[in-house]
């Protein structure tokens, strides 16, 4: 699949994205959000599964401002370290802006009904949750996102549907984070959050060190559900 280029809105450059397209247009888009470890394997072939579902997907590479093209994976402590360098060094609200100048982009891309979402894992579970708080995307969906029980302010500005899933166990986020995010979402009616049992941090990532085909295939199964609602 092509990998295609966005202006960021701040007028500093550009940077690329790839790019799945479904069966059949017109379609709705997902932006697909990366985790700490860039546009890797991973990411694409999660953009290749959204695009199988009948929709376009579109996954931009956020650390374009620190080094493009960066892609690494969960298999060794360097590239962990690799990676945590990384997210620190990353600006978390020039990443919505360049979220948001995607989803701007792929909503007027030739094959597009005009409707799109975001879909985050990770850091970009959290930038999920910033873009249904700070963004008209149509849904959102994040996967094990970290760091939203410092994000809570803003549950009263979501306006359109929110799902969460959350692992029980997940390592980066305590029993206390958890409990104080699932309390913090419970009065917005937009917002379904899922917590599952027994399951770590990045369960449904296929072949990753905390892959879980149950866990993974019930959260899947909810999300093609409201991909399906909300972007046709």
């Amino acid at each position: 699949m092509p990998e295609i280029t966005i202006q960021a809105a701040d007028g500093s450059g550009s940077f690329s994205a790839y790019l799945a397209m479904p069966k059949q247009v017109p379609a709705g888009a997902v932006v697909m959000i990366q985790e700490i470890f860039g546009v890797n394997h991973a990411m694409r072939s999660l953009s290749d599964w959204v695009a199988d579902m009948g929709f376009i997907a579109i996954c931009p590479d956020l650390f374009w401002r620190q080094e493009p093209g960066i892609q690494l994976t969960d298999g060794s402590k360097e590239e962990w370290d690799r990676a945590f360098a990384l997210m620190n060094g990353f600006d978390q609200r020039k990443g919505i802006e360049d979220l948001k100048a995607t989803l701007a982009a792929v909503r007027t891309m030739p094959g597009c009904n005009g409707k799109a979402g975001t879909m985050g894992f990770c850091l970009g579970g959290r930038l999920a949750f910033m873009m249904a708080t700070d963004s008209d995307a149509d849904c959102n969906i994040s996967y094990y996102g970290v760091g939203i029980d410092g994000l809570l302010e803003g549950v009263g500005r979501i306006r359109n549907p929110l799902l969460m899933h959350i692992a029980e166990l997940d390592k980066f986020v305590p029993e206390e984070a958890r409990r104080k995010i699932l309390a913090g979402v419970g009065g917005n009616g937009q917002v379904a959050a899922h917590v599952y049992p027994g399951v770590d941090h990045a369960f449904a990532r296929m072949g990753g060190h905390s892959w879980d085909g149950r866990a993974a295939t019930i959260a899947n199964g909810r999300t093609a559900e409201l991909l399906a609602k909300c972007l046709g």
